[in-house]
């Protein structure tokens, strides 16, 4: 894990909250990574249904980095902001911090950027708007 605790604020605007809850850890007792990355792409998918307008399917995660562990307890949020679009596709990064329980600091817990493709009634690939 590499140290996230530097005085930075989160990017983007604010797209989801959650606490960490006892069910939601692994065997030592930290969040499960793949809870948390499961709240990042549903929080990450607003901006993109936003560009899109309308249904979205997401198709990549890239660069995930964990910095630091979440425990029960910990308000997690997570915050969203398009990085890149293309033909059909829209680049969200995605970031979520932790403020634990009885404290006040928020810390940066991990971060990565999630790539959605706008889709059709048939699951299919469309252009964005704008782009026809």
């Amino acid at each position: 894990m590499t140290d996230a605790s530097s005085p930075t604020l989160p990017e983007g605007e604010p797209v989801g909250r959650v606490i960490a809850m006892p069910a939601d850890t692994n065997p030592e007792g930290d969040i499960f990574g793949g809870w948390l990355l499961a709240h990042m792409d549903l929080a990450g998918a607003t901006p993109a249904f936003q560009v899109a307008q309308g249904r979205c399917s997401t198709v990549a995660v890239d660069g995930m980095v964990f910095h630091q562990p979440v425990s029960v307890g910990d308000e997690v949020s997570i915050y969203a902001r398009v990085v890149r679009t293309g033909r059909t596709s829209v680049g969200v990064r995605v970031e979520a911090w932790k403020r634990p329980r009885y404290g006040q600091e928020s810390i940066k817990v991990t971060e990565g950027v999630f790539t959605y493709v706008a889709i059709d009634a048939e699951r299919r690939p469309r252009l964005l708007p704008g782009r026809e």
